[in-house]
């Protein structure tokens, strides 16, 4: 058996690495152990606890106004303290957080092969998005092995030198999440949803956190202002914890007409949300991911994104952080049907639901216990919300296969 250790820290971790340590749980190839840095240690918890995960161990590193740097440094420290990671046979990482790189280099440092799930994700600039596209760069280049979820993530791989033998495509683990959470999204009662959830007006769900969009978050919480007074719209923004973007949009949106400011949600909340909402404007890369997957129309608060499938295929579009542009661009999603339908017809490149089960199979041929996995192709069912049905590139036997699991 194999003793798989997961080091994560934040709640995009948690999500994307649930479902293949659960699947390894009940997988008799693998023991998974999950140690979490505590970077984020409430919204990991929040997230942790739908899927029913018990870490083994918690370095706790949260502190007040912590630097990238030092949050780095406690996170090293505190896996050479932990005697279970001399134990393991490797570590995953996850993306491109602070933990991802902690991890890896205790890995490599101590000649324990590393495991990077979601790798290959590439921007093209260093800067952008800062500090992750540089985080999964350092990653790819000391990982023994690579999980991409899809093909242009392994053709980026390649490019940069990686062999093909150390390469799985797998599709993303977001998708397995997303579609394992619907059904008990659709049964989280919170009064506040509860009302969205009856509002006849369209619901636009925005949100903005990374690090790039700082100088301008003032001028995004504007468009977001404008947004709110386009017709039957209603604006609901779910306040990232950090206080340098709480500060912003509250001083631009705190008690405007048609707008809702909401504390983090768990995510089922967001989820649940995200099923309601008619747009979702955002700069998070799970929005990126997760929209699509829905079927909603997706509009990239960035001038360049490492997640560029759903942008190929419609699905989603980069609107910048002009507050001009994006008032142009949410009013002809909401307000023209086939602009909309473009967004929806689009589909999600990400993943079909079955990625952990390629994660393990990978993960499995990579220490000679068994043949390469399948590689993931791209061809994916999507949940249309609006109507509780699927549509889907691929054939009708995944859509009903997926109907029955999830619906």
């Amino acid at each position: 058996m194999l003793k798989i250790g997961y080091v994560i820290g934040t709640r995009p971790e948690a999500v994307k690495c649930a479902p293949p340590i659960l699947a390894m749980e009940n997988d008799a190839r693998f023991e998974p152990l999950l140690v979490s840095t505590g970077q984020h240690a409430e919204m990991l918890y929040s997230a942790l606890d739908i899927f029913g995960i018990v870490p083994a161990a918690d370095l706790k590193v949260m502190r007040p106004e912590q630097t990238l740097s030092g949050v780095t440094e406690r996170i090293l420290h505190g896996l050479a303290e932990l005697p279970l990671m001399r134990e393991l046979d490797a570590i995953i990482v996850h993306g491109d957080t602070a933990s991802t790189v902690a991890g890896a280099i205790f890995g490599f440092q101590n000649k324990i092969p590393v495991i990077h799930l979601e790798a290959g994700l590439r921007s093209t600039r260093l800067d952008s998005p800062f500090p992750e596209e540089g985080n999964r760069r350092l990653v790819t280049q000391i990982s023994s092995y690579h999980l991409a979820p899809t093909a242009g993530n392994y053709l980026n791989l390649l490019h940069e030198g990686i062999a093909p033998n150390r390469i799985a495509i797998t599709g993303n683990t977001v998708v397995d999440a997303l579609f394992s959470c619907v059904p008990k999204a659709r049964g989280y009662h919170d009064p506040v949803l509860d009302e969205i959830e009856n509002d006849p007006r369209r619901v636009v769900l925005a949100s903005t956190h990374r690090r790039e969009s700082w100088p301008k978050l003032h001028m995004l919480a504007d468009a977001m202002a404008e947004v709110a007074q386009l017709p039957n719209v209603r604006l609901v923004v779910p306040v990232h914890k950090n206080p340098v973007v709480r500060k912003a949009l509250r001083s631009r949106l705190d008690g405007l007409q048609n707008v809702t400011l909401l504390e983090p949600l768990p995510y089922l909340g967001f989820v649940r949300l995200m099923l309601r909402a008619d747009l979702i404007l955002s700069d998070s890369s799970g929005a990126e991911e997760e929209g699509p997957a829905l079927g909603k129309p997706t509009l990239v608060l960035r001038d360049i994104s490492e997640r560029g499938e759903a942008i190929s295929a419609g699905s989603a579009k980069l609107v910048g952080r002009s507050k001009e542009e994006i008032v142009e661009e949410v009013s002809a999603v909401l307000f023209n049907e086939a602009v909309y339908e473009r967004f929806v017809s689009g589909g999600c490149p990400y993943g079909d639901g079955a990625a952990s089960a390629r994660v393990l199979d990978a993960i499995a041929h990579f220490f000679g216990k068994g043949s390469a996995a399948e590689a993931y192709t791209g061809r994916s069912p999507r949940i249309r919300a609006n109507s509780e049905r699927f549509t889907q590139v691929g054939g009708v036997d995944t859509i009903q296969n997926f109907a029955g699991a999830i619906l």
